[in-house]
């Protein structure tokens, strides 16, 4: 099981490069550059979060993304849901449908108590924190 997703991992990476000059306009070919990234998945990528309200696009020459803001606001739960739903350890473990046991069973239980802990650590990171290493 991955916690991150591959498209979570790209957002964080490129926020955290635009964070470095949250006033600088970044092109996707900035990001190829300077991260690697693959252009078309990054694009897809910074779309959404522009969608989301993160970042504000500048169309044109000299165009491509801005943060829209600040990195202590833009917290790691947050891009996690954005790209990859809503984050569930509670899933049956054998992938089956859910038993009849599903409200006495003590692994679900214990797997509760431990996705509540994860969220609360989660909900705490911020691109900030990330950016401070």
């Amino acid at each position: 099981m991955n916690l991150l997703a591959r498209s979570t991992d790209y957002a964080v990476r490129a926020l955290l490069y635009m964070a470095q000059d949250e006033d600088r306009i970044v092109s996707t070919a900035d990001l190829d550059r300077a991260l690697g990234l693959p252009r078309p998945f990054m694009r897809k990528t910074l779309q959404m979060l522009q969608k989301a309200g993160y970042l504000s696009s500048v169309k044109g020459v000299g165009g491509g993304f801005r943060l829209d803001k600040e990195p202590q606001k833009i917290r790691l739960l947050d891009l996690m849901t954005i790209f990859q739903g809503e984050i569930s350890l509670g899933d049956c473990l054998f992938k089956k449908k859910l038993c009849s046991s599903v409200r006495t069973c003590p692994l679900r239980k214990e797997i509760g108590k431990m996705e509540t802990l994860l969220l609360e650590q989660l909900s705490k990171v911020t691109l900030a924190d990330l950016a401070r290493g």
